[in-house]
């Protein structure tokens, strides 16, 4: 089987042979594998077909992420981004019509059809790209969390069949099927934050600020100070502050935790653990993420899958 493709998921004249099922999931396995260490750590605790499901959407949300922020995108004109989020999300539409057009569109098509969901997340992702069309600064939290949520709390929505729910729970004749989306959207949006905190010094590279300008207001930390890379007190009082932020929604996000699957729990913690351990990192490099990236070592992954098991095992 062949089609006609180019990069932006519109047609070319040029065709290509779709690979075979299980050679798209291993595409979508080490591109995972490659991007996202610590996630990708998760989800080799999940049961294989859950596993391939979260590799596909984690590709899918990816090559979205890509068209503003891939290298390539970066020296294109807003014009063309525009028109390549518009192709994105025509294409989006097609596939959750059931119309595939390469090997992402035959794993995301297998996802869906083994773990229905809706499509507005996918589309609230690809606004949340829009908005970076435009938009460099946020003058509120509540305008960040807007963006935060489009772009990566629309994750845990986009994931949370996938995960399950725990039988115990549903199959309870007195019980109601707990909503387990308000969790999932905030663990998005504590991770969106980590990465933000994280990405400060880079960010800046490209002339966007996502800290709110309240914020910088509020600490009396100006803009010509975030751009020279300044560390003093005022500083490292707002990172502190935006540290304490993004903890309290992981906090918030563990409240679902407990009413997923068995077979969820368990990578859904350590992932959420060992994403909140960046936040650790970057305190106790005195919050200078100008000159130094913030990633928790291999080595302490490791050592906290188990707690995360057993905290998993409590609901």
């Amino acid at each position: 089987m062949s089609v006609a493709l180019c990069h932006d998921g519109g047609r070319s004249p040029a065709s290509v042979v779709l690979p075979t099922l299980p050679e798209a999931y291993e595409q979508c396995r080490q591109e995972t594998a490659r991007w996202a260490k610590t996630f990708y750590l998760g989800t080799l605790l999940m049961p294989p077909a859950k596993r391939r499901a979260i590799w596909a959407i984690y590709v899918w949300c990816r090559r979205t992420d890509e068209l503003m922020d891939s290298a390539e995108a970066q020296q294109q004109p807003v014009e063309e981004l525009a028109r390549r989020l518009d192709a994105w999300e025509a294409r989006t539409r097609d596939l959750f019509n059931g119309e595939i057009s390469d090997g992402l569109d035959l794993v995301m098509r297998d996802t869906l059809d083994r773990y229905p969901q809706p499509l507005q997340p996918y589309l609230d992702m690809i606004e949340g790209q829009r908005m970076d069309l435009h938009q460099h600064r946020y003058g509120t939290f509540a305008d960040l969390k807007l963006y935060c949520y489009r772009v990566a709390g629309t994750v845990g929505l986009m994931t949370q069949e996938v995960m399950g729910l725990d039988p115990a729970y549903t199959s309870a004749p007195w019980s109601e099927s707990p909503d387990t989306s308000d969790a999932a959207v905030a663990l998005g949006i504590a991770n969106q934050l980590t990465n933000i905190l994280r990405d400060v010094g880079e960010d800046r590279g490209r002339g966007r600020i996502y800290l709110p300008q309240e914020d910088l207001e509020r600490f009396s930390y100006s803009e010509e100070e975030l751009m020279r890379g300044d560390l003093n007190d005022n500083w490292r009082s707002m990172m502190r502050f935006q540290v304490e932020r993004a903890r309290s929604w992981f906090a918030r996000s563990e409240a679902g935790v407990r009413w997923l699957g068995p077979d969820a729990r368990w990578p859904v913690w350590a992932s959420l653990r060992l994403y909140r351990g960046i936040l650790d990192v970057i305190e106790q490099a005195n919050y200078d993420v100008f000159n130094h990236r913030a990633f928790v070592p291999r080595a302490g992954k490791l050592l906290d899958l188990p707690l995360s098991f057993v905290i998993s095992q409590a609901r």
